[in-house]
């Protein structure tokens, strides 16, 4: 099963359609012209039903096979939303709106499932149902939690679900994935740290907290070092650090820390949360200050199931030739709560010689969009063969 001929035929219009959606980039839930455009192709190619609204502008469109006998149901996923970066790539399809762009290629995932979905809906050579899910808000939004807590999964009756990620660095068209944690759990933190200011000529008279916070952010680099297990991954990252005052002769009386904490598993979630509330209030205490933690558990650890995963690899590797195993991502992914609600595999395409994801010189490689039609084709013709 190599890549399909059809998928040949529809390059340029697939690859229309991605800069389109990549001309008009849209964030988090406001993915109004982007849902828009989806539902009316999906509508366009005959699907048997087409539902907006879930998860707010999430779009799910039903294709029935040439027959359900098997009752089976499968669900395919891709996200539509970009991120808040001003676009520096140049291409003529450059974004159109000022400090937005497509630099993760949701763009090229929500084309490419655009495209497998309008062959599934000619061709239907499989006896089941397929689900063509278009959700918003993955970057940093929960749009997966909100469509699987608006009943997604109960009311399309979806037994199995699979995801896809461009992935750059990685040959066009090829493919990895492996079993298990895969991408990491995303959580963050903000601290408050308080003191007593006074004048910077005097420092014995104060509370510094900045002396305190100095201290910490160094503190909270040993939950690493010296309380994970070597062979587990944890990452915590202190991202700003703001005092209360910026004049040059004012100690302040408070700071403000925030931060992310990545993790491959719940048991090092919450390691990570406790000590990062232990160390606040021992260190603070230690200068006769204190600290306010608030922690905040995002993105859960995205665990592919074993045997979804093998079935995944397969299709791939008769797509591309081979499928390689993927490295562990400590970036956070909230297909992880689809594959909370049902099993199901996540798999990265390579999208070539390319800048990174989130990066304002990033783009899509069009030519990946045949191996990902491919493969989304295959998991549905191959797990319910007609």
């Amino acid at each position: 099963m190599p890549i399909r001929n059809r998928f040949a035929e529809l390059h340029d219009e697939i690859t229309a359609w991605r800069r389109d959606i990549h001309q008009n980039p849209e964030i988090l839930y406001e993915t109004h012209r982007t849902s828009a455009l989806v539902a009316d192709k999906l509508k366009e190619f005959g699907c048997d039903e087409v539902v907006t609204g879930i998860g707010r502008t999430g779009v799910v469109g039903v294709i029935r096979g040439k027959s359900t006998g098997s009752g089976k149901v499968i669900g395919l996923r891709a996200d539509m939303d970009a991120l808040p970066i001003h676009e520096a790539t140049g291409v003529e399809y450059a974004s159109k709106t000022p400090g937005a762009m497509h630099a993760c290629g949701h763009d090229g995932h929500t084309a490419m499932l655009l495209g497998a979905a309008r062959y599934l809906a000619e061709t239907r050579n499989f006896d089941g149902t397929a689900v063509v899910i278009f959700q918003p808000a993955e970057e940093g939004g929960g749009g997966g939690k909100e469509m699987c807590d608006d009943g997604m999964m109960e009311r399309f009756g979806i037994q199995e679900v699979y995801g896809m990620h461009n992935w750059p660095g990685k040959p066009v068209g090829s493919f990895a994935i492996r079993p298990g944690a895969f991408f990491a759990a995303t959580d963050q933190f903000d601290i408050e740290v308080t003191g007593r200011g006074g004048h910077a000529a005097k420092p014995h008279e104060t509370v510094d907290p900045t002396v305190m916070t100095a201290h910490l952010v160094t503190m909270l680099q040993t939950i690493a070092s010296r309380n994970a297990d070597p062979v587990d991954q944890v990452v915590v990252s202190v991202t700003s650090f703001q005092t209360s005052s910026n004049a040059f002769n004012v100690i302040p009386a408070s700071v403000h820390l925030r931060g992310t904490v990545r993790t491959m598993s719940t048991a090092m979630r919450d390691l990570a949360e406790m000590r990062i509330r232990a160390l606040c209030e021992h260190v603070t205490a230690g200068f006769g200050g204190s600290a306010e933690v608030t922690y905040h558990r995002g993105y859960p650890v995205m665990v592919n199931h074993e045997d979804q995963t093998d079935f995944a690899a397969s299709v791939a590797a008769r797509v591309a030739g081979g499928c390689d195993e993927a490295p562990l991502v400590m970036g956070g992914e909230d297909f992880a709560f689809m594959l909370e609600e049902r099993p199901g595999a996540y798999i990265l395409v390579g999208n070539g010689d390319t800048a990174m994801v989130h990066n304002p010189e990033y783009n899509f490689n069009d030519e990946a969009i045949p191996a990902g039609c491919s493969w989304w084709a295959g998991i549905v013709e191959e797990r319910m063969p007609g």
